[in-house]
């Protein structure tokens, strides 16, 4: 089997929307929808396989099963695998929070910190999310400013479009604004360190939990660095290199390329609708789908229409 099509882990987190439910054709029947797991073998939060021999069966189940040549080479660093990947719809701001490097996220939380990229899928006129600072400030004050509630008065404000990339280096502080849908690529880790979070409480009348001890030992206070460039990829760093795929259906209908034994190939389906194949299987796509290529699988073709992730993993 090289074709696996997965069905995700849905949460709904109090500042989630419903757009992952209306428009990318995600089965879920609570009124908030925030985040949909799409390629995750994180413990709690799993992927499944919906389609074909092993349907039903988790993906770190079937990775199990199928060995780390499954994986691909590149992975064999890895002690568990490597990437997590989340449709994120915020109809709501999401808390202020940074996430740490591996040294600090394994002695305190033992598991992985967290890298990730962001590729913005939609955006409403005037959203913008917060991206580091936009001066340098000292420890003091970063806690001084966390202390007032004036944190938003000094950080780096970036205004989006649809088709923007973000990459949010661990120690990074950010923030996704409302009216932003994105897809996320990451580390697989879930550690993260919320810093603000504009007073809201839970369903239950509670203020969120807020981890500013740990966020002073691993927020990076200056602005952020320009990184060089990553083309031809969207991004590439040691956990993932991401590439953008488009069809548009009539001058260009068909795309292809081959899964080596290197690393596993995954594609997340952000626009349209086609068949994908692979050595002799086909799998029907729409907008929204997640598929999952074993590393070793073989040559693969896209037909129809799409605009779309591919995600491998990493340069090292």
């Amino acid at each position: 089997m090289s074709l696996l099509k997965l069905s995700p882990t849905c949460k709904d987190y109090l500042w989630g929307g419903h757009r992952l439910v209306e428009k990318y054709h995600k089965n879920f029947e609570g009124d908030i929808l925030a985040e949909t797991w799409e390629l995750s073998c994180y413990p709690d939060s799993p992927s499944t396989i919906v389609e074909g021999e092993f349907a039903g069966k988790t993906l770190a189940e079937y990775l199990e099963e199928a060995g780390q040549q499954a994986l691909g080479s590149n992975c064999a660093r890895f002690k568990e695998f490597p990437v997590l990947i989340k449709f994120i719809d915020a109809r709501g701001d999401l808390s202020i929070q940074v996430h740490p490097d591996n040294a600090y996220a394994y002695e305190h939380e033992g598991q992985p910190g967290k890298t990730e990229m962001w590729y913005v899928v939609e955006a409403e006129e005037g959203a913008q999310l917060y991206y580091g600072f936009d001066h340098e400030i000292s420890k003091e004050e970063f806690q001084e400013r966390i202390e007032n509630n004036t944190l938003t008065e000094v950080l780096h404000a970036a205004p989006v479009q649809k088709g923007d990339v973000f990459f949010i280096e661990s120690g990074t502080l950010h923030a996704i604004g409302k009216g932003i849908l994105i897809a996320e690529i990451q580390q697989n880790s879930n550690v993260t360190y919320r810093i603000y979070d504009y007073g809201r409480r839970d369903k239950d009348g509670n203020l969120r939990q807020l981890h500013v001890d740990k966020a002073l030992d691993v927020t990076d206070l200056a602005p952020v660095r320009k990184r060089p460039s990553d083309t031809p990829h969207i991004a590439s760093c040691p956990y993932f290199t991401v590439d953008k795929l488009y069809l548009d259906g009539n001058n260009l209908s068909s795309l292809g390329g081959k899964v080596g034994d290197d690393s596993f190939v995954h594609l997340l389906f952000l626009e349209g609708e086609g068949e994908i194949s692979c050595e002799g299987e086909r799998v029907s796509f729409r907008k929204g789908d997640s598929i999952f290529l074993p590393a070793g699988s073989g040559d693969w073709k896209i037909t129809g229409s799409c605009e779309a992730l591919m995600t491998t993993e990493g340069d090292f």
